[in-house]
């Protein structure tokens, strides 16, 4: 929930769960099997890899298991140590998907050299975690908590159980991670820093806005007056228009970015558009969807073929510095562990304009909300049967894609 479809159909890093997971994995297989919820695992006698399809990783996780796996010859199981700050910050709260085991926690991933069999140990990989803010802010927001800090790992696993972790691993575990990699290897390899000034000063760039670190599909339109700093990645087709500012995000194909459009640390979708002053931060928009202008989104997960009204605000912040709760993978309220966080918004769904929306709050997939003197401020999660639609004459127009058996009676104003 919200987006009332498996994990592995989400977008993570503009791509697809499931394709994301193959693509890493695919240097290491040479065939597949997929098994449904409950299906035995076929005897093999060959080297196997087994995951769950809600797993995120990346190529720097993988490949440190994928070694270790294979320095040992054993069965192992990925775990991780409780007190992993990556871990134990953004990982773990709200997830179900890990099995405790003493100070361990496992996931499920596992790798057999000789087909799957008992006796497997765990895989402890270090995500090599580090502490890093993102924005100065008044103590007051710090709460008992300390500064506003991420711990960002440089090796990223976790499973997705909770819109919050697409979030996590798009935000924390993705750019943020991304950026952190960079500057590790800026500090440490001589040449490559030499090949970034080298390439800037080619260019007459300032050096975020280099080439090497701003790389940019074919076919796109970008106005001189548009700011692009890196590392950032600007897909086929993608038009910038004047005073559109980007930092350290992704932009997928076929996106229409416009005047004064504010994307920062961001994940934008294939197809997405984004109309003049709307501003990201933080946040993903999966595919085909629209924040019209003027609209802010904070720390907030959008999901695809979704339409945001102008003047909406996503707010981040409890005015009053009480923990913020979100759904966890039982779909239940648990402590987030975040004491700043937007929303989210399933697919399909069209809100209305001028909204206000309270931090951690949820709207199901094909939810329409319409702006009225009796709801203008969001302060509750809504679900498909308060969708605006089931009141309407003409509800019929709107296609529930995602509850494609609901039979809702219509009525006109």
């Amino acid at each position: 929930m919200p987006f009332c479809e498996p994990a592995r159909e989400l977008r993570i890093q503009n791509s697809p769960l499931w394709l994301h997971q193959r693509n890493l994995l695919a240097p290491y297989v040479t065939r597949e099997m997929e098994l449904k919820q409950g299906e035995p695992l076929q005897p093999v006698r060959e080297p196997t890899i087994v995951y769950r399809d809600n797993l995120f990783f990346d190529k720097f996780y993988i490949e440190a298991f994928m070694e270790e796996a294979l320095r040992r010859n054993r069965p192992v199981r990925a775990a991780f140590r409780a007190d992993d700050p990556a871990f134990r910050e953004h990982a773990l709260p709200l997830s179900t998907s890990y099995t405790p085991a003493g100070s361990l926690y496992l996931a499920d991933l596992w790798y057999y050299p000789q087909g799957p069999k008992a006796g497997v140990e765990p895989l402890v990989i270090d995500m090599q975690a580090r502490e890093i803010g993102y924005y100065h802010v008044p103590t007051y927001m710090a709460d008992q908590s300390g500064d506003l800090v991420f711990q960002v790992p440089l090796r990223a696993m976790m499973a997705i159980d909770s819109w919050v972790h697409v979030f996590i691993a798009d935000m924390v575990f993705g750019q943020f991670a991304h950026g952190a990699r960079f500057e590790k290897r800026l500090n440490e390899d001589l040449g490559f820093k030499l090949k970034i000034i080298g390439k800037a000063i080619y260019e007459g760039r300032q050096v975020l806005e280099s080439s090497e670190l701003v790389k940019v599909g074919k076919g796109c339109v970008i106005d001189p007056s548009a700011v692009i700093h890196g590392p950032a990645i600007i897909g086929d087709n993608v038009t910038i228009n004047a005073g559109a500012v980007i930092e350290n995000s992704i932009i997928g194909n076929n996106v229409n970015v416009s005047q004064d459009v504010q994307v920062m640390l961001s994940v934008v979708g294939d197809g997405a558009f984004l109309p003049f002053r709307a501003s990201l931060f933080m946040t993903t928009v999966m595919e085909n969807s629209m924040v019209a202008q003027n609209t802010c989104l904070q720390m907030c997960v959008i999901g695809r073929n979704t339409f945001l009204g102008a003047g909406s605000t996503w707010t981040d912040y409890n005015l009053i510095p009480a923990p913020i709760r979100a759904r966890d993978g039982n779909g239940k309220l648990s402590i987030s562990n975040r004491p700043v966080m937007g929303g989210c918004v399933g697919h399909n769904c069209r809100i209305g304009a001028g909204m206000i929306i309270y931090p951690a709050r949820t709207i199901e997939s094909d939810v329409v909300l319409a702006a009225s003197k009796e709801r203008r401020v969001i302060d509750r999660d809504i679900s498909f049967a308060d969708s605006d639609h089931h009141h309407l004459k003409l509800s019929h127009l709107h296609q529930t894609l995602y509850h494609k058996d609901s039979k809702a009676d219509s009525e006109s104003w």
